[in-house]
């Protein structure tokens, strides 16, 4: 582990000194919203550098102290003792500060799109599709983040076939950006007899929610269509031309919105959802542009990757990328154990980007 760069720390301190000065002189809303935003990513890593600047001060004194020809030789043996401890906490704070001066994935701190399919195994696959997004109900629930589901596709036997799902809160891309993927489920259908073991899929898909700023989209490039929704075996929903079906023609991305009886609001909900999509595809694209080997890291939203096993008969969850197993099956369907799993997909990833920066160095 490179040594952290003193020169660099000190400057990261006078700019968090600036920037505080800054607020207080009363900026306009514009300058006080773009300083705060900095102020609040550079105020835990500078408390950070400080406690580490007055360890290492310390550290100096009982050096001091212990080289000292004239002083107490009780006074040096407690200075000794006092030193030891205060060294072990060195590499501590050098790799707090080195992961909280990690590049920051600009989405992390934005909510998100929640997307989530039934994948191979007929009905088994959608009462799974719905499994998964009642636990991400539930770990919203403890996050305190607000789940709105944005469109459904319910199937005959419960589950869903497709449900979308706007997620907002604080950090929530953050979080939640770690469960894009392919998920699958092994367990005896309530349906079968026999008692045998099923595979069943879902695919999940965790877009950063987009704001208007991010893409700009000319009305030249979208044909709306208005048609009227329909529910289960095509049965009329309502009496009026509602639904929305979206084409984005630079791409092809298509979206259907026909859960609101408003035609109005189908239209700003398939809106959020496209945008988002262009968003996400855009990131996608700009990340395998900077480096390839980006595309291989945890949380770069490959939706073909299977990414975790959810073992009925042996209550256990493996997640593949960091061969991780838990016998916490019911927790973590509770959402409760969930964070867990995330906690050691954020470690993995942080150590890839430091080994990457010190390979680099």
């Amino acid at each position: 582990m490179s040594a952290l760069p003193k020169e660099k720390l000190e400057q990261l301190v006078a700019r968090w000194e600036v920037v505080q000065t800054e607020l207080s002189t009363g900026p306009s809303q514009d300058i006080f919203v773009k300083l705060s935003r900095e102020f609040s990513e550079l105020d835990p890593v500078v408390a950070e550098i400080k406690s580490y600047f007055s360890t290492q001060e310390e550290i100096d004194d009982l050096n001091e102290i212990i080289n000292d020809e004239d002083a107490d030789e009780e006074m040096k043996l407690m200075a000794s003792e006092e030193l030891e401890e205060l060294s072990a906490k060195i590499p501590e704070f050098e790799q707090s500060i080195r992961i909280k001066l990690l590049p920051k994935d600009e989405a992390d701190s934005r909510s998100a799109i929640l997307e989530v399919r039934a994948g191979t195994g007929g009905d088994e696959a959608a009462l799974f599709a719905g499994d998964l997004f009642r636990m991400y109900q539930r770990y919203a629930d403890i996050k305190g983040w607000k789940v709105e589901v944005i469109s459904s596709n319910e199937s005959a036997v419960g589950g869903y076939k497709e449900i979308i799902a706007g997620v907002s809160g604080t950090g929530v891309f953050s979080r939640l950006k770690y469960e894009s993927g392919g998920h699958r489920v092994q367990r005896v259908p309530e349906t079968e007899s026999g008692g045998r073991i099923h595979t069943s899929a879902a695919t999940v898909a965790v877009l950063p929610e987009a704001e208007d700023v991010d893409i700009d989209i000319e009305d030249k490039d979208l044909r709306i269509d208005v048609f009227r929704a329909s529910g289960p075996g095509g049965q009329s929903v309502n009496t009026t031309d509602s639904a929305v079906r979206i084409t984005h023609l630079p791409t092809g991305l298509i979206v259907i919105q026909q859960d609101e009886k408003s035609q109005h609001k189908n239209r700003a909900k398939a809106m959020k959802v496209l945008r988002s999509r262009l968003y996400d595809a855009e990131r996608q694209r700009q990340d395998d542009e900077r480096s390839a080997e980006r595309r291989g890291q945890i949380g770069s939203g490959d939706r073909s990757q299977r990414i975790r096993t959810y073992n009925f008969p042996q209550g256990r969850v493996t997640d593949h990328r960091i061969n991780l197993t838990l016998h916490k099956l019911e927790q973590t369907l509770a959402g409760e154990g969930l964070d867990e799993i995330v906690d050691a997909l954020v470690t993995e990833s942080q150590a890839e980007q430091l080994a990457a920066m010190d390979s680099q160095s």
